[in-house]
C-alpha cells in the first residue's frame, strides 16, 4: 500500500533543493561554457546541460532516491528556471550575452589559417582540414572565412573565382 504522505510531502527542505539545483546548474554551465564549446556539436551547451540534468533529476524523483515526487519536480523546475533566466538575460542585455553565449571565432581568413585562434579552441590543422572536407572544400586557399560558431559548428564562406586572395598580412597576426 502506498504511503501517500511520503509520496507527496518533500523529504528534503525546499530551499536545500533549490540551492543544490542552482549550484549544480551554474557550475556545470560555467565549466561547459569555458571548456567544451567545440565538443557540443549541433546541440547548444545549455541544451545539453538541461537535458542531462533534467534526466538525472527526473530519474531521482521517479526511482525513489527522493522519498517524494515533490523533491524531483522542484529540482526539475529549478533547472528549467535557470535555463530560461539565462536565455532571457542574454536576450535582453548584450553585455551579459557575451558571457552566456560565446561569440564566433574566425579560424581561417582569406585562405590562411589563424593559428592563434585555432590554439584557443584546441583545433589542429588536420582537424580544421577535416571539417572543411566534410563541407566539400578540399583546399584552405578557397576559404574566404571559416568561423567556429557558438554552438561548436564550423561555418564557412568560400571565395568566388574572380575574388583574389588578399595580400599584405602576416600569418597569424590579426
Amino acid at each position: 500500500m502506498a504511503d501517500w504522505v511520503q509520496l507527496f510531502v518533500p523529504s528534503t527542505p525546499l530551499l536545500e533543493t533549490v540551492v543544490r539545483g542552482s549550484v549544480m546548474y551554474l557550475t556545470l554551465f560555467g565549466l561547459l561554457r569555458v571548456i567544451l564549446k567545440r565538443e557540443s556539436g549541433t546541440t547548444g551547451v545549455t541544451d545539453l546541460l538541461v537535458i542531462v540534468l533534467l534526466a538525472d533529476a527526473a530519474q531521482n524523483g521517479m526511482s525513489g532516491n527522493y522519498t517524494s515526487i515533490t523533491d524531483g519536480v522542484l529540482l526539475v523546475a529549478v533547472i528549467i528556471g535557470w535555463s530560461y533566466l539565462l536565455d532571457a538575460v542574454a536576450y535582453r542585455w548584450p553585455a551579459a550575452a557575451r558571457l552566456i553565449r560565446p561569440s564566433s571565432l574566425v579560424l581561417v581568413r582569406d585562405g590562411r589559417m589563424l593559428h592563434r585562434n585555432m590554439r584557443r579552441e584546441l583545433i589542429t590543422d588536420e582537424e580544421l582540414r577535416q571539417q572543411l572536407r566534410e563541407q566539400g572544400i578540399d583546399d584552405v586557399a578557397k576559404v574566404r572565412e571559416a568561423r567556429m560558431e557558438s554552438d561548436g559548428q564550423l561555418s564557412v564562406t568560400t571565395r568566388t573565382k574572380d575574388q583574389p586572395r588578399k595580400q599584405g598580412r602576416k600569418r597569424g597576426v590579426y
